[in-house]
This record gives C-alpha cells, sequence and structure tokens, in this order.
C-alpha cells in the first residue's frame, strides 16, 4: 500500500458529550479525546454525523474543532495523528465557508459529506466537491452515505473527482461492495479509500483500502487501530480475530435508534461519558440498553472503560461467543 496516501488508519468520528442541559460536556470531551489518542488511534473526525453536528451551532463546531486540535498538541504523537474537521452541508457556500474556518483553525483535512436533502444528480455532485476542493483551503474527504444523504456518489463520479489534486479520499458508506471494488481498482495511487461502515472495515482492508472513519473506535479506539496495522502488516488472522471479537459491538451500535444513540449508551454503561442526545434524537430505550449491557460485558469492551486501560488489545481475550450469540439475537429479534 504506498506509503504516501495521506489518510490510512482508523479514525475516530468522535462523539460530543452534552451535560444534563444540552450544553457541551468539556472536560468529557477533552477526557476522550486524550483516551483516543493514548490508544493509539490514527486520527480523529470532529463534527461527523456521530458528533451530531446538525444540532451544533457554528460556534459548537468550532470549539469541537479547536478544542481536538488543542489536546492532540498536547501529545507528541501529534505529527501522526490526523485531526479532520467535518464541514459539509446542503449548501456549497456554506461547506466552503465552513471549510476554510476549519483551514484556519489547523485541521488535516475536511470531511465533505454528497449534499443532503435537495438531491443533486451526478454532475451537480461533482461541480459541489469541486467547488469546494478549489475554494475550501484543505484537502477534501469526499463523504458518500445515500442511507442518510438520499443521493449516491457514483463510482465513476468519485473516480474523476479522485483526480483532482485536492480530493485526497473517500469515506465510503453507501453498502454496495460493487461500487466500492471499482473504487479500490481504479483509484489514483494516491487517494484514500475508508470504509464508512465498522463492518465493512476488514473486507474493504483486504481488498486494498485505507482503513476506517468509525463508530465503533469511541469505545474500541485500541482494538480498531491494531485491526488496520495489522492488515497493513499482512498478520490476517490478528486482523482477523480482531474483527471477530468486535463485530457483535459493531453492529449493536446501529441496533434500537440511529448514530450516535447507541454509541452514547455504550459510553455511558462503559462510565466514559453519558447518554444524553439533543433532540429530535433520545436516548437509547431501556430494553437495547440492556442489550447493549449484555454485549460489552461479553466481549470484554467493559475492561477498557477502566483507568488505565487505554492500551488494552483487540485479539487476546477469549469472549464469551454464546452470550455475544444470545445478546446479538436477542437486539435483532
Amino acid at each position: 500500500m504506498p506509503a504516501h496516501r495521506m489518510l490510512r488508519g482508523a479514525f475516530t468520528a468522535l462523539v460530543t458529550p452534552f451535560r444534563p442541559d444540552g450544553s457541551i460536556d468539556e472536560d468529557t470531551f477533552r477526557a476522550l479525546v486524550r483516551r483516543q489518542i493514548d490508544s493509539g488511534i490514527h486520527g480523529l473526525v470532529a463534527c461527523g454525523t456521530t458528533g451530531e453536528t446538525p444540532t451544533l451551532s457554528h460556534e459548537e463546531d468550532e470549539w469541537v474543532i479547536g478544542t481536538t486540535l488543542e489536546v492532540a498538541a498536547e501529545r507528541p504523537s501529534r505529527d501522526r495523528l490526523r485531526v479532520i474537521a467535518g464541514t459539509g452541508s446542503n449548501s456549497t457556500a456554506t461547506a466552503i465557508r465552513s471549510t476554510r474556518r476549519a483551514a484556519a483553525m489547523g485541521v488535516d483535512a475536511a470531511l465533505v459529506v454528497a449534499p443532503y436533502y435537495n438531491k443533486p444528480d451526478q454532475r451537480m455532485l461533482e461541480a459541489h466537491f469541486r467547488a469546494v476542493a478549489e475554494e475550501g483551503d484543505l484537502p477534501i474527504i469526499v463523504y458518500n452515505v445515500p442511507g442518510r444523504t438520499g443521493v449516491n456518489v457514483e463510482a465513476a463520479t468519485l473516480l474523476r473527482l479522485a483526480e483532482h489534486p485536492r480530493i485526497v479520499a473517500v469515506k465510503e458508506a453507501s453498502a454496495n461492495m460493487d461500487q466500492i471494488a471499482t473504487i479500490l481498482r481504479d483509484r489514483p495511487a494516491g487517494f484514500s479509500v475508508l470504509a464508512g461502515d465498522d463492518t465493512w472495515t476488514l473486507p474493504m482492508l483486504a481488498l486494498g483500502g485505507d482503513g476506517v472513519i468509525c463508530t465503533c473506535s469511541n469505545e474500541i479506539p485500541g482494538p480498531m487501530a491494531e485491526m488496520c496495522d495489522a492488515a497493513f502488516a499482512s498478520d490476517w488472522d490478528t486482523a482477523r480475530a480482531i474483527h471477530e471479537r468486535w463485530l457483535p459491538l459493531m453492529k449493536a451500535n446501529f441496533v434500537g435508534g440511529p448514530n450516535p444513540v447507541p454509541v452514547k449508551a455504550a459510553l455511558s454503561l462503559m462510565g466514559l461519558s453519558t447518554d444524553m442526545v439533543r433532540l429530535p434524537l433520545l436516548p437509547l430505550e431501556e430494553s437495547h440498553r440492556a442489550r447493549m449491557s449484555v454485549i460489552l460485558e461479553a466481549t470484554g469492551a467493559m475492561e477498557l472503560g477502566a483507568p488505565g486501560a487505554a492500551g488494552s488489545t483487540g485479539a487476546k481475550r477469549a469472549t464469551s461467543r454464546p452470550a455475544i450469540e444470545r445478546a446479538t439475537a436477542t437486539a435483532h429479534a
């Protein structure tokens, strides 16, 4: 895998923790970012979907991005850690302004979601991303998530965009392996392809992908970084063992409510944050919370919430497979 690709590894789409009054829990956010870095994560995404950006003000966006950079700068690993800011919008002009603000703050790249609700066609999508790349002053990651936006950035469109010098990567969450495989086969040498669905990380790595922008690494940053590193080293037995151990948790993070409702419940159960979300979202219902608790216990994720556990590994613990299977089956009932 070419070393000159800018983005490789596991990148956590950070949650934004809230207090009971709905304000950002600033101390908890800083603690979560420190835990990520100390766990060996390769990069951080501030103000992504998992961060509840639809309900954050511009001032809060800037606080989250600025604080992520501030905490990252505390650690000697800042030189290798990538900090990415979500700057997308269904308004091209707004996306450009947000990207310029993030550039001025010092992030490494911008995650730009396909415009949602107004449903642009492929010609319009291409024009949107080119405008943000040309005027936004940052390397751009195209975020393709048709389940949320209502539009798919097709492989042919993405591959044309990949020729632009500032469009450096895609977060692919189309759940279309034919499309993903085509992009991986035909992309330019310096273009990164990152999974946008946690459960697809290992299959995409096996096809030559570069990593993942991840929800479950809020809970298990060390194991997700280790899985990517193992794949890059062609240690597929280790990568597969990590994937198999944590697959039930990856799936549970999307059961019972939209992201980030389940992952916030998990972080609360692990003692790392609260499960507060902003309307129109609501906390996870008790039945799903109980199932999440079983999965956290069965996989060993609870142990990673303990003080000093940030560096725990992903493949060494023997899990209770029957308990995981029962919990997962119940969660999908």
